[in-house]
């Protein structure tokens, strides 16, 4: 009676797991919401900007002006829009255009005399998350134009060529789809255990079962085990999608994947825990899921914004949530095959992080239990 009884806690878990399966919307939420979220917003979350809407002032109509237009439209980011009477700058005005560029009368002339002619490129910059994209592509639109239009070739004493390690395309979504399943996925396992014990406080049931010679450790390590295999397994549908459908390498080890894998969810549900034990009504608690599990996750984990260049104060709260070194793990990794040597903060941090909320929740627990 006095130690930890597994007999005990695998009979809860096994209740678990008959609730579970005679609950289609529990089994559709850790499954199936998941791979439909990431699929959603994978292809919807871009950080890749295109279909520029270029209003372009030609005053030349020449063949150098020609030239400059289709080094516009070849690079696949911009997408010529005439001005009509209206103008560039009104279009501008009117949000109708994101960016303009003004041809003076005499460029293709100077052009061909080889002497200097102008255009001038102007750019919205109401968004400056678009404006900053937008202005990215412009030295390679610069160093485009400058090889169709010159007359000559001239050969350069050395040439610098850029290469991009672990992602030599740039794709956006090798970078987004392993950070937005950590998110989906830590999300998910707070809300699964908080809302399915939260119900157990709000009918009653948790009373009766702690009448019985059930111990709260056994009761919460039987609660627990299911949910964090049900996760686990939303883990490898989405790793699925991540491979099959939108090509995501995978460079590291599956195993140290696992075990990152583990840390966070063992984190999350015991976050989950911690929230129905302090409120013990599933409304409240799911208020309390979607405030403490996605606003930080989102915002301060490092997918939108990198932690490096937030205030100081933002970086060390960072420290604290451990989405942050989940998603540093996870995209080690996927992307460049780190191992556990070259992850030891993160792990080490992954694993004191979920040590602490799961000793925090299990001391709540018996506190107002026993």
């Amino acid at each position: 009676m006095n130690g930890f009884n597994f007999h005990r806690a695998y009979s809860i878990a096994r209740k678990e797991v008959m609730h579970i399966l005679r609950d289609p919307f529990t089994l559709t939420l850790a499954l199936g919401l998941p791979v439909m979220l990431v699929t959603f917003f994978g292809y919807a979350i871009d950080y890749e900007v295109r279909n520029i809407r270029l209003a372009v002032s030609d005053r030349d109509n020449g063949p150098a002006a020609r030239r400059l237009k289709e080094v516009f439209s070849s690079s696949g980011y911009f997408r010529l829009v005439e001005p009509g009477p209206a103008g560039p700058v009104e279009m501008l005005d009117s949000g109708r255009a994101a960016a303009a560029v003004f041809i003076e009368p005499d460029f293709s002339k100077k052009i061909k005399g080889g002497g200097q002619a102008q255009a001038q490129f102007v750019l919205d910059g109401s968004d400056n998350s678009k404006a900053a994209a937008i202005t990215g592509y412009l030295p390679g639109i610069q160093r485009a134009a400058q090889a169709k239009l010159a007359a000559q070739t001239i050969k350069e004493p050395f040439s610098a060529e850029t290469r991009f390690l672990y992602n030599p395309e740039l794709n956006s979504r090798w970078f987004i789809v392993p950070g937005l399943a950590a998110i989906i996925i830590g999300l998910l396992a707070i809300l699964l255990t908080a809302l399915n014990v939260a119900r157990e406080w709000e009918n009653g049931s948790m009373e009766l079962l702690l009448s019985t010679p059930v111990r709260p450790l056994e009761i919460i390590t039987g609660k627990l085990a299911p949910y964090g295999a049900l996760v686990l397994a939303g883990v490898f549908f989405v790793y699925l999608v991540s491979r099959l459908v939108f090509g995501v390498p995978f460079e590291g080890s599956h195993l140290l994947y696992l075990a990152a894998c583990l840390l966070f969810v063992t984190a999350a549900l015991s976050q989950g825990l911690l929230i129905s034990v302090i409120t013990r009504q599933q409304q409240v608690a799911m208020q309390f899921s979607m405030i403490t599990g996605l606003l930080p996750s989102m915002l301060l984990s490092g997918f939108i914004f990198p932690v490096e260049s937030m205030p100081a104060f933002f970086q060390y709260l960072t420290m604290l949530l451990p989405p942050r070194w989940f998603m540093a793990a996870a995209r080690g990794i996927t992307l460049k095959g780190a191992d556990l040597a070259e992850l030891a903060v993160p792990f080490l941090a992954l694993g004191l992080l979920s040590a602490g909320m799961l000793a925090l929740a299990i001391k709540k627990f018996k506190t107002d239990l026993e």
